[in-house]
């Protein structure tokens, strides 16, 4: 099973640089591409419908082959949805750490 390192997500509260809101999830992002060691940065309003896992821990995200057979096999803290037409995304939960899972067509 393919996993690939994508990026660090970093929850803040401070006010980013180029930061870019996400309407559906209430959330700034600051993509990780747009610095030099693959971090997103993520501030969340008050009333973001994302869980406190994601507001409240770092965490690491990996592209994968089958977002499904991942998602079977460890405890599920978002489930997986479209990010946009091409990226689906989950949430779990493995060992105490977060990690986002990314299925990219």
């Amino acid at each position: 099973m393919m996993k690939q390192f994508m990026h660090v997500g970093v929850p803040t509260d401070k006010i980013m640089e180029g930061a870019v809101y996400a309407e559906a999830i209430k959330t700034y992002i600051v993509a990780p591409e747009t610095n030099e060691f693959n971090i997103e940065y993520l501030r969340f309003e008050k009333d973001t419908p994302l869980p406190k896992e994601l507001q409240t821990m770092v965490h690491v995200a990996y592209k994968v082959d089958d977002l499904d057979e991942q998602v079977k096999a460890n405890t599920v803290v978002v489930e997986p949805w479209f990010a946009d037409e091409n990226t689906r995304l989950a949430f779990i939960m493995k060992d105490g750490i977060l990690m986002e899972l990314m299925e990219v067509k």
